[in-house]
Formats: structure tokens, sequence, C-alpha cells
């Protein structure tokens, strides 16, 4: 199958993916739609397509990624692209380089596509303004992670059929959270109620004007929640104390038997990961009935395969032209 054979079913138009806050509700759509075609058509991400043969896809991660990275490397090699793995502490980045420079000198070796995971917000967008390549943001500090929030969408439309009428509750430490940010956008565009709940501590105080409702009780919240997404405490990008230990924190927003048992039977429960367990999630529940944990893996690589191939298929329009 070529590249312009696969059916797209919804607008596009894109030539990078920075964040969900720029997109629209259709565009998502086609994005969970295409997910949706190349499951079918690999066998869920295990079998190999054709569509990218001939294209260069560069990780260039400069923060430390087990999940996201793994799958966009086989996300792009099980589309046929050739890919390339940078690792910023082998870099010239040591030896002064600039980040641009960098990035430049990568795709200058024939580089289609770049992948940028970075610590601070934006970074994807300044490679986007001074490349040719499609950028694709894989977390930019504590602003966006787009294919999570994506990954953690479809997943819930997977299980629940919709997306529309939800009511998603993301817990946790929303302050430092990028997935956060993404789950909002996205989730509020496609129709769902979205609750954040946390330590006060860790909820900025001017989230809501985003369009989510705050809680800081998770058990008042817990019966009416459809899906409950625990985010990490990020303590590596914490600077002080946000609550008084972390037996407390697991006590009061810790996802565990006694309240899986609460909440209601079908409720789903998603974590991005990495989790630490006994912490945001017990292991009864992370390894229980209502885990989709690792759903969300698997879905993640269908995710990631529809976004490169959605670049790459702007890349080959005619009207796409350099940055």
């Amino acid at each position: 199958m070529q590249l312009n054979e696969l059916p797209v079913t919804g607008p596009w138009g894109e030539r990078h993916l920075l964040g969900l806050e720029t997109l629209s509700a259709e565009q998502l759509g086609t994005i969970l739609d295409l997910a949706d075609e190349l499951r079918e058509r690999t066998e869920n991400g295990t079998r190999r397509i054709e569509l990218l043969k001939g294209l260069a896809v560069a990780n260039l991660f400069f923060e430390n990624s087990t999940r996201t990275r793994t799958s966009f490397s086989l996300a792009a090699r099980r589309l046929g692209a050739d890919t390339v793995d940078f690792t910023a502490s082998s870099s010239s980045l040591s030896k002064g380089e600039t980040f641009i420079d960098t990035a430049r000198t990568i795709e200058a070796m024939g580089v289609d596509m770049v992948i940028c995971r970075h610590r601070t917000p934006g970074a994807p967008h300044l490679l986007a303004d001074h490349l040719r390549s499609g950028v694709l943001n894989a977390g930019d500090g504590t602003h966006e992670h787009p294919t999570q929030g994506l990954l953690d969408i479809f997943t819930i439309r997977r299980h629940l059929g919709r997306i529309r009428g939800l009511t998603v509750a993301l817990v946790g430490d929303i302050r430092h959270s990028r997935v956060a940010r993404s789950n909002i956008h996205g989730l509020l565009k496609l129709g769902a109620r979205v609750i954040v709940c946390g330590p006060p501590t860790l909820i900025p105080a001017d989230i809501r004007r985003l369009g989510v409702e705050v809680a800081w009780n998770f058990d008042e919240i817990l019966p009416e929640v459809d899906c409950v997404n625990l985010l990490r405490v990020q303590f590596e990008r914490q600077r002080g104390a946000f609550f008084p230990s972390i037996a407390e924190y697991a006590s009061l927003f810790g996802m565990n038997g006694d309240r899986i048992r609460r909440a209601r039977k079908d409720v789903l429960v998603l974590a991005p990961g990495p989790i630490n367990r006994g912490v945001e999630i017990t292991p009864e529940v992370a390894d229980g009935p209502h885990s989709v944990i690792l759903d969300q893996v698997t879905n993640g690589l269908l995710i990631r395969m529809a976004c490169l191939t959605l670049l790459a298929r702007e890349r080959k329009t005619p009207e796409a032209g350099a940055a």
C-alpha cells in the first residue's frame, strides 16, 4: 500500500504536531480514526506496513524516556521508515553545539521527520521554525505531551465507545504534568467533562480557565467518574515540598482496592507511566480488571503510527512548503 492510498476520513493539513491546544475536534477525530484503521491493517500494530518506506525519522530526546522513545522508534519501523536515535549525553552538545545546530545537522543527513522531547516548554515549536522536516512533540517541559494525550483518549474511546458525555478525572500532580494539559485540551474538545483533583499545592490556581472543574477530595468525586487517569507525582520537577509525606498523598489520592470497590463498576483506570506503585496506584488496582495501563502502551504505538503517517502525507502534498 502506498501512503496516498490509505483512507484518511477527516481534515488534517498540519506539517507539525506540536500540541493538542491548537487542533480542532475534527482533526483529533482524524488521528483517532486513522489509528483505528492502522489497528486493523497491522493487526494491532504487530505487522509491518510500508507506508513510510524511503523516509527517515530522527528521535531527538533531550530527556530520559522509555515508553515514548521506544514506541516512536517501533512505530516508525513498523511503517517502514529508517530511524535515527539521538542521545544528548553523547552528542556534540557537550562540546558547545546549540540545540538548533544539532537538529539542523541531523536534518542535513536526509531526515524527513524529527521527534523531539525536551525539558524546556516550547522547544519543539522552536525546531518547527528552523527545520524543513516535520516536527512531532514528544513532551516539552510542563507544556504538552500530545501523543500521550491522544493515546489516553484513544484508549477510553476503544473501551467505552465514545468521549462525548463522559466524566474523566485527572488525579495527581497537575501542576507539573504536560500529560494533564494535553488530556484537558483533547477531552474537552471532544465533549467530555474533565475534573482535576489533587492537593491544592499541585493544582495551578488558574487551571479553571481551561474549562475544567477542580476538586480536592478524591472520594467525593469518585462515584461520578467514568475514567480515572492517575498522574505520576513528578518528584524530579518539584522544587520544595508540595505535601507532607508520600504516605499521606497515597492515602488521600492513591487508587487502592477500597476506592476501586466504591467506584462505578465499569470505571476505567489509566496511568501514563511510569507508575509509582503504592503512591498513585496499588498493585491490586494496577494489575486488576479495571486497569487499561498496558492497553495504553499498545495504543500508544498505533497513535504514533497515525501521527507519523499524517505528517508524512502532508510532506507529500504540493503545497507543503519550507518552514
